[in-house]
């Protein structure tokens, strides 16, 4: 990405963590690159070095260290790492100056939030899930804006209600570009593709559960079936023969690098819902059956899967109730009445919101038309 020149208005991300954190902030540095500001973003130390358009900016690593779910000496030394990155934050932003800083959520950002509100900076944070994470909740009362994905969101503190502006979740360019694609043809004799995802680590309820219920279908409707799995790498080799024994289709691996390409050619995604996961199947418009991360703070994921549920675009599978019978027949019936996936890929693209990256990027620059003379340090 080509830097601004200096005299133009710097903005500063703080991001890190989980790709639901960093994927909405670097659709957001694409935008915001375009728009001519200078970028710079704030992160944690043991975050990994980042790719793309957030791996070419300039880039800053502070301490910061998360509470939820430790134990009392855990807490304990995540404060005192979150107070010394609090400290450092606040020297690096009165060297850098920002117009704004934007936080995307999750620990990491947790720092650069508090000293950009004690310093008095233009501030605005990104929720990406339907219910506001523990960091967001923190600091949400304390920032000019709240930019969220969906219609509903929980956990709003009272005093951050008024600065609640719906945008949508940004995605990435690679997502953007296959937007447009149409739903593959389908009829009632057609190849059905499904792709099984888990997340960047996989998901073992999906090698145990989803080629279990393969099993259960009838020999037509495994021989109309192409399945791509990701797998655990401990997972990938019984999962694998449980395919080659019942002669379906399937492509296994660990990781796929385009996963947007696979999901564009796919019918059918069965995974989890995070936020990424949720923006992305929406924005390209595919059906999802979605599988919500029982132990996910604050059950979040689940609150994602019920938006995707009641707006027609896919089915919620609570993980109790995810069971080899239950999938085969949800499978069976979606295999013998393909109008119900066309219509349920229909409504996924009607919800979904390419311009988010857009909106959140007209909502930044409200911030700095309302009062251009924030971003400098408070005395």
């Amino acid at each position: 990405m080509t830097q601004a020149p200096l005299q133009t208005p710097l903005i500063v991300l703080a991001a890190g963590g989980t790709g639901g954190h960093v994927f909405p902030a670097e659709a957001l540095a694409n935008e915001l690159g375009r728009r001519g500001f200078r970028l710079a973003l704030i992160t944690d130390r043991r975050g990994d070095a980042y790719g793309g358009v957030l791996g070419e900016l300039e880039t800053h690593r502070i301490r910061a260290g998360g509470v939820a779910g430790k134990n009392i000496f855990a807490r304990i030394k995540s404060a005192i790492e979150l107070a010394i990155g609090t400290l450092q934050a606040r020297s690096l932003l009165k060297k850098l100056n920002p117009k704004t800083v934007i936080g995307f959520g999750g620990y990491a950002s947790v720092p650069t939030m508090l000293a950009a509100c004690f310093g008095k900076y233009k501030t605005a944070l990104h929720e990406q899930n339907a219910v506001l994470g523990r960091a967001n909740r923190l600091l949400a009362p304390r920032v000019d804006r709240v930019a969220t994905c969906f219609d509903a969101i929980e956990g709003v503190p009272e005093q951050a209600r008024g600065n609640i502006v719906q945008t949508g979740m940004p995605v990435r360019d690679s997502v953007m570009r296959i937007g447009a694609q149409s739903y593959p043809d389908l009829d009632c004799d057609s190849v059905v593709r499904v792709l099984i995802i888990g997340g960047s680590q996989g998901a073992r309820v999906l090698s145990d559960v989803v080629p279990a219920a393969i099993g259960l279908l009838s020999e037509a409707q495994r021989k109309r079936l192409h399945v791509t799995q990701q797998c655990r790498p401990e997972d990938l080799e019984r999962v694998r023969k449980v395919y080659t024994d019942l002669a379906v289709d399937a492509e296994l691996d660990t990781f796929f690098p385009d996963v947007p390409e696979r999901l564009a050619a796919s019918h059918l995604l069965i995974g989890r819902c995070g936020a990424s996961t949720v923006a992305e199947v929406t924005v390209i418009g595919r059906p999802s059956i979605l599988i919500p991360y029982p132990h996910a703070i604050d059950d979040h994921q689940a609150k994602n899967a019920h938006a995707v549920d009641e707006a027609g675009a896919g089915w919620l599978m609570p993980e109790m109730a995810f069971t080899a019978e239950a999938l085969a027949k949800r499978l069976g019936s979606l295999m013998d009445m393909p109008t119900t996936l066309i219509k349920a890929a229909a409504c996924a693209k009607a919800v979904g919101k390419p311009q988010a990256a857009e909106n959140l990027a007209d909502m930044i620059c409200g911030l700095l038309e309302n009062d251009p003379g924030h971003g400098r340090e408070a005395a």
